[in-house]
């Protein structure tokens, strides 16, 4: 803590205001500030540097999670069933055209494609169903797998992780969400998730996707194992990848889940963490346009308070989700009740497609 002694609010500021970087240092003493409006100041003016001020963003969307089988048995997870359990599912090419048709007939433009680590599914199962949505309905974006799946598709298909992604952007992948990377510390992800990617490997995948634009967007799972110098590691990771690629639209935060999963803590996160872990990342991410609020996991009244820290998207208005829900959090709004919280918050709503773009 002695160096954290020799920083202050108004060196940070200072920094701030004149739109230069904070460092590593300067990030762990802003999650130890006891001032939680001076990190919303700092915050806010880091977010008119990089977006409209005025406009909060939403898009209209479907997570459509085309199986649940997954041997990987992350302990964060209540979702996933083990290769051959008798609640495991994979939908049909008729259920995921019939999900796809419900979300563009209700006014959405992405499907955030997303689901376990089948073992029976390689590489022929996705170009097949890619090519079939975007044949059926070639205005929808896929927005679809983790890093995680992309690099188990390769392994179990036997080719290299260029050629998978050469192979999914060809038969319609657009981009790629920020799922699997939890928190970029490999000591936390041996506990939480001992048979998932590493830090490197996730960093890898999104390095390589860029290189052949296919965007992405960027995430942090916080509150379960690790702690707070884990949390600033984890943003250094992601930060510095932007500066060198750009792979990233968007960065989104949200607190673990516990209910039903294996992965027991002695309290769940608190609101006001996860508003302090908002503002430290909107502060520290100053080469990310845009910060997304987890209304899913902290519902509408908080996220109406991150919009005054940091935030500048509201997310997607979620059609469908069950990941988060299968933990027992359901908290899913129309597009009405989005652009309702949004005006009363005192912002502009507008609604956009998965490429930032106003609708």
């Amino acid at each position: 803590m002695a160096l954290l002694e020799t920083i202050s609010i108004d060196s940070i500021s200072e920094k701030v205001y004149a739109n230069e970087r904070i460092n590593a240092e300067e990030a762990l003493f802003l999650f130890h500030h006891n001032n939680p409006l001076e990190l919303a100041a700092l915050a806010n003016y880091r977010r008119q540097q990089r977006t409209d001020p005025k406009v909060v963003t939403y898009i209209v969307g479907r997570i459509l999670n085309y199986t649940n089988v997954c041997w990987v048995r992350c302990k964060f997870c209540a979702f996933y069933r083990t290769p051959g359990h008798e609640e495991g599912y994979l939908h049909s090419d008729e259920d995921i055209l019939a999900k796809v048709k419900d979300t563009v007939d209700k006014g959405g433009v992405e499907i955030l494609f997303q689901g376990g680590l089948n073992p029976k599914l390689k590489i022929e199962y996705f170009e097949h169903i890619f090519s079939l949505i975007k044949r059926e309905y070639p205005e929808i974006i896929l927005h679809a797998l983790s890093p995680a799946e992309i690099i188990y598709i390769a392994h179990i298909s036997k080719i290299t992780l260029e050629e998978c992604l050469t192979r999914l952007k060809a038969s319609g992948l657009h981009s790629i969400p920020g799922a699997g990377g939890e928190i970029l510390v490999d000591r936390v992800r041996k506990i939480i998730a001992p048979y998932k990617d590493t830090t490197d490997e996730w960093l890898a995948c999104m390095r390589a996707a860029s290189a052949m634009g296919i965007r992405s967007t960027a995430s942090m799972m916080f509150g379960h194992v690790e702690t707070l110098e884990d949390r600033v590691e984890h943003l250094g990771r992601i930060r510095d990848l932007q500066d060198e690629c750009q792979p990233f639209r968007a960065f989104v935060t949200w607190s673990f889940q516990p209910e039903d999963t294996m992965l027991q803590i002695p309290a769940k996160s608190t609101a006001a963490d996860y508003l302090r872990t908002l503002a430290v990342s909107r502060i520290f991410l100053d080469n990310f346009d845009n910060i997304q609020l987890s209304i899913l996991t902290q519902g509408p009244k908080i996220a109406q308070m991150g919009l005054g820290y940091g935030a500048n998207d509201f997310g997607s208005v979620m059609i469908e989700e069950n990941v988060v829900s299968a933990a027992g959090n359901k908290f899913i709004l129309n597009a009405t009740e989005f652009e309702r919280l949004i005006n009363d918050a005192g912002y502009a709503a507008k609604r956009r497609n998965t490429r930032y773009e106003l609708i």
